[in-house]
């Protein structure tokens, strides 16, 4: 196997779960990535565990990157690549490599206890390595079936990592993982290390989570292509909670599926975890161009970078403030706002959290809705002093003005029971814009029927 020489990324999750804020995280970074040094960006589903893949997860993590706008060059799936993989494990069977071991989980169990108790590191022992065919055939007999263990090398594993900067380990001090299940199935760390090899990748981002792997990893690429590692590999620190909890795909926390159902715009998404771990500020960006330009991979650091959910919705309040009026349109008419104008979406912009709330301010600037009356008597002076149309940047303070004098009433007296009569609510939008949005008519209607609820 040899690696080609483009420049290559994959982003290679597992469909054991929905989609989230981590994996999520690691995608854009890679698409970042790629996108800033013109290389490939490829899907791969490290799929090999058939019993925990499910179709419904892979189908929504492609919507998923569909929504974010990460779009890829390529798609594939480990499950249509087991041939590669048993090529790869005959390979290193000839190389004296891949080794069969017959231990039950029981039995390593102890192994490692036994280990830990004599204060030594729990390594697999190679006690395989000397099994007799005699042996190897009682095992047989037994119906035990063997895993194959991948044989490291004494010696230095290094890297120079694109966020840790350099990393050693000692081969002899790593334990002999597991390549094949009982079942005959690969496992990550072989199928991962294959299909990186055969894939010609060139960049690995990934958590720090997979640091020891990706020793283990380089040691097997080697001896499958017989080159020295040329992968540049990169180890993301991950991020937590806002408590310092672990983000659990299983478990949903913070899937994009339901960040999407609240509301979230994917924007918020994107514009937060592309910074999150960086020295860079966190900033709200409309759209992917501008992260891509302000994309570093150096900007990283090893630091666990913490998120609350509440981050979120802060950063989805910013980008929606940056939707111009022709941008949000086709989303305002498909939430039934076909009446909406430039001068409404600059007020209510400014007063949502998540787009879904345009439709209050729909109704109180179109819509029919009344509110429970207070105070008939001023909403009765307020109607009778209402100017007539035309309206501009000027009505409201002759009105309010008119208003005071024949009521006497000024500041918060005033305000707040205008607000309330024209939008139920204390505190808002500028009424000086708001009333030129309602118009006339809207505005008389809710002071007048306010007063005779």
């Amino acid at each position: 196997m040899t690696p080609s020489s483009a420049l290559k990324l994959r982003f290679a999750p597992s469909p054991t779960g929905y989609l989230h804020l981590g994996n999520t995280r690691t995608a854009l970074i890679n698409w970042l990535y790629a996108r800033a040094h013109q290389a490939e960006f490829i899907l791969r589903l490290d799929d090999t565990d058939v019993q925990r893949s499910e179709q419904k997860y892979t189908d929504q993590l492609q919507k998923d990157l569909q929504w974010l706008g990460l779009t890829y060059d390529h798609f594939l799936k480990q499950s249509d690549r087991f041939d590669l993989y048993k090529e790869a494990a005959e390979c290193l069977k000839a190389q004296g490599r891949l080794y069969p071991c017959y231990e039950t989980p029981e039995e390593l169990s102890l192994q490692r206890k036994t280990q830990l108790a004599a204060g030594k590191p729990p390594l697999y022992n190679r006690a395989s390595l000397s099994l007799t065919p005699s042996q190897v055939e009682a095992f047989a007999q037994e119906g035990r079936h063997p895993h194959w263990r991948f044989k490291m090398e004494a010696g230095e594993i290094h890297w120079h990592d694109l966020i840790r900067g350099p990393v050693t380990f000692q081969g002899e001090r790593l334990s002999d993982p597991v390549l094949i299940r009982e079942d005959g199935s690969p496992v990550y760390t072989f199928a991962t290390s294959v299909d990186d090899l055969e894939m010609g990748i060139t960049h690995i981002l990934r958590g720090e989570d997979h640091v020891t792997n990706t020793a283990v990893q380089i040691q097997i690429m080697e001896a499958l292509s017989g080159h020295l590692n040329a992968i540049q590999f990169g180890h993301l620190a991950l991020i937590s909670g806002a408590q310092g909890e672990g983000l659990s795909k299983r478990e949903g926390s913070l899937s994009l599926m339901e960040l999407q159902a609240q509301g979230i715009e994917p924007m918020a998404i994107n514009s937060l975890l592309a910074k999150l771990g960086t020295s860079d500020p966190i900033l709200a960006y409309a759209h992917l161009e501008g992260l891509l330009d302000a994309f570093s991979i150096t900007s990283f650091g090893r630091a666990t970078p913490k998120l609350d959910p509440e981050d979120l919705w802060l950063m989805n309040t910013k980008i929606l403030r940056l939707f111009s009026f022709e941008d949000i349109r086709p989303r305002l008419e498909a939430l039934g706002l076909s009446e909406a104008t430039p001068a409404f979406w600059a007020i209510a912009q400014n007063n949502i959290e998540k787009l879904e709330d345009v439709r209050e301010w729909g109704e109180i600037c179109y819509g029919k809705t009344c509110f429970p009356g207070e105070n008939p008597a001023f909403l009765e002076v307020a109607a009778q002093s209402l100017p007539p149309a035309p309206w501009d940047e000027t009505t409201f303070k002759a009105w309010a003005d008119q208003i005071k004098t024949l009521t006497g009433l000024k500041g918060k007296e005033l305000f707040i029971p205008l607000r309330r009569a024209l939008t139920g609510q204390e505190h808002g939008p500028e009424l000086k814009d708001l009333i030129l949005v309602m118009g006339h008519a809207q505005v008389l209607m809710r002071l007048q029927t306010r007063r005779n609820l």
